[in-house]
């Protein structure tokens, strides 16, 4: 990593209050000021989430498509562009059920993500993944090789905006930018990332280009649209914006997008019947959803089993939250857990102490509301609490850094951990109250699943939506 690269990565990942500040933008002015506009043909852009935006673009009053979006990343991410966005989406399709967050954490890079990803990003099986990352590049790629092999989600990848002058001038031959050469920035921007791009199919949003454009247009050097040597000013926030934007676009023309592939819809009395009280289908996949017929609210539950058992006695459709320190903030002092024997939905509670001998070593003991005490352990060997339902790698501690970034120093003597085990899966259909989409499972084993639901020709299911990632998982 050259010394540029170095001084960007110490902004970006260490425990520095740019990140910290990052995180929680001021308000914007009442009155935004104008800036030129990004002049672009967008014409080409959006081939690969066209599943998306085919969702939006065609919801109705009578038929609101849900549409999940995950903004993930850091402290760019976590900026007011991404606000902007999401705001236009909203005002573009007033009829789609929008499910938008922003899960970026300022500081964490592609190294941190990595790991962060486990409780953020794969369980919310996002329709929409907007990404971008610093950081190593092969951890940059496990993330999105992950994204394939456990869900079906459409990737917007960006890449980096313009912080230096001499970035109008950089290498751009991908076949002179080794990932070990001098010229990291270039090498990531013109080669790394347009090669994954390629490799699992995503949309590259290249707003490095337009970014030269649109400063050589306007007379601009790349410092007018930062606040720091990194981070976006509003004027760059706008561009970003706008250049997010012009990817997010349906356009027929383009034809449909791999993931349409990966997604199959089942209309209910066409492609499935009811027969003998149950609806029967065999599907081959890792998700399923159930589409309530526009309007049905509440109604007589009807049973779902998958392969003859209850979708909640599937461990994979569990998964756990951040775990949160307090005193601390939204960076997990712990990276992900594990577990032994399958979990139940509760919230657990870690008290922590440092270590008389090694400050930099913590002992716990762990407590869950539903399974009570479950064991002590320490952050420097492998837990796995007595019940089986939560194991720590030793790997996953971060929490210096983590209560670092939420401006909490030194480490507290003592503090507490907190999280959740949530469920995706549910053992009924029952009409949503808002919305058409009910998710029966995500997080099933890869491979042939049978479902059936009891009921009949009166319960409120229009169609089943089943999700197939296209990307076998790599061996361990």
């Amino acid at each position: 990593m050259n010394t540029l690269r170095r001084r960007v990565a110490a902004l970006l990942l260490g425990p520095c209050l740019l990140c910290a500040a990052a995180a929680t933008p001021a308000p914007a002015p009442a009155d935004e000021p104008k800036y030129p506009p990004l002049k672009v043909d967008p014409s080409a852009f959006g081939k690969n989430i066209q599943r998306t935006m085919r969702l939006l673009a065609t919801s109705t009053p009578d038929q609101r498509n849900t549409v999940r979006v995950l903004f993930y990343g850091q402290s760019i991410t976590e900026q007011k562009w991404a606000d902007a966005v999401a705001a236009d989406l909203r005002k573009r399709f007033p009829h789609a059920d929008l499910v938008i967050e922003n899960r970026a954490l300022g500081g964490f890079a592609s190294q941190y993500l990595v790991k962060t990803a486990e409780t953020d990003l794969y369980p919310f099986e996002p329709d929409l993944l907007v990404f971008h990352v610093y950081g190593a590049h092969d951890k940059y790629e496990d993330v999105v090789r992950r994204v394939r092999e456990r869900t079906t989600a459409e990737v917007l990848q960006q890449t980096d905006h313009l912080t230096r002058p001499e970035d109008f001038t950089e290498e751009t031959d991908p076949k002179k930018l080794p990932p070990k050469g001098e010229h990291w920035n270039a090498f990531m921007n013109h080669n790394w990332l347009p090669a994954v791009s390629r490799k699992y199919g995503t949309e590259l949003c290249d707003q490095r280009a337009l970014w030269k454009q649109y400063l050589t247009a306007n007379k601009l050097e790349p410092k007018a649209l930062l606040r720091d040597a990194v981070h976006l000013n509003a004027h760059g926030e706008f561009l970003m914006g706008e250049c997010v934007k012009a990817y997010l676009r349906y356009d027929p023309k383009l034809g449909p997008s791999p993931a349409e592939e990966w997604v199959k819809t089942l209309a209910v009395g066409t492609d499935v019947k009811w027969g003998d009280g149950k609806l029967r289908v065999e599907f081959e996949g890792t998700r399923v959803d159930a589409i309530c017929t526009p309007g049905a609210k509440g109604g007589v539950p009807a049973a779902v089993t998958i392969d003859g058992k209850k979708p909640s006695e599937f461990p994979g459709t569990f998964a756990m939250t951040r775990a949160l320190a307090k005193p601390g903030g939204k960076w997990p002092v712990v990276a992900g857990f594990g577990w032994e024997k399958p979990p139940v939905v509760e919230e657990w509670t870690m008290e922590v102490k440092k270590d008389a001998a090694d400050p930099k070593v913590f002992g716990f003991t762990l407590s869950g509301s539903v399974t009570g005490p479950d064991g002590a352990g320490r952050s420097d060997k492998r837990f796995v609490s007595n019940s089986g339902r939560v194991a720590i790698d030793p790997a996953h501690w971060q929490v210096e850094y983590a209560l670092a970034l939420a401006g909490v120093k030194p480490v507290p003597d003592a503090f507490t951990v907190r999280w959740k085990v949530v469920s995706h899966a549910i053992d009924a259909v029952v009409a949503p109250a808002a919305g058409t989409a009910l998710t029966l499972a995500r997080g099933l084993p890869p491979g042939k699943h049978v479902l059936e639901i009891t009921g009949g020709p009166d319960t409120p299911v229009a169609a089943l939506r089943v999700h197939r990632p296209p990307l076998a998982a790599e061996k361990k």
